[in-house]
């Protein structure tokens, strides 16, 4: 009895994985209005290419590349996630597997994220460097100041993670 009942609860630990799928479907919609918004910049930027000036292309190839970013960190979010909480994605079903897939385990997503983080906050930097106003010092500032904080922070777990690594073997 105690035996069948210890199983059960098991079942259902081990079922309750699959109630984390929705949420990566909620963050592939989220792919979708990060395409909306870059298709929105792109044809702004063509739309209006002989009208700008050159730092305001590259400000908006800038913002056109955060986005990219932002869509990629998703994506390693959703689909080493999926892997490594959910299910094993079928291999023989996907030609186009990427390289890290299966090989990435939670502290390597973690760096990945946090990779992908300091990335996206350097853009956001040089894209507000770009359009600096002098009232706007004191915001780059303060940016300047949270992307040292990630920065350090990234490199802080990278240490921790290396010397975690160094003490299990």
């Amino acid at each position: 009895m105690l035996k069948s009942s210890e199983r059960i609860v098991e079942s259902v630990l081990f079922g309750s994985r699959w109630l984390l799928a929705p949420f990566f479907v909620g963050l592939i919609a989220a792919i979708g209005l990060l395409l909306f918004k870059f298709g929105k910049v792109l044809f702004g930027l063509i739309a209006h290419a002989t009208m700008l000036g050159s730092n305001d292309i590259v400000v908006g190839v800038l913002n056109l590349v955060d986005v990219t970013l932002m869509a990629n960190l998703l994506i390693i979010v959703i689909l080493a996630g999926y892997e490594s909480s959910v299910s094993r994605l079928d291999e023989a079903a996907h030609d186009e597997r990427l390289g890290w897939m299966g090989q990435v385990g939670f502290s390597d997503l973690k760096l990945k994220v946090l990779g992908s983080i300091i990335a996206i906050s350097a853009v956001e930097l040089l894209r507000i460097f770009l359009t600096l106003g002098s009232a706007d010092v004191v915001l780059l500032k303060w940016r300047l100041l949270i992307h040292l904080t990630i920065v350090i922070s990234g490199l802080l777990f990278a240490a921790m993670e290396r010397l975690g690594n160094r003490a299990e073997h």
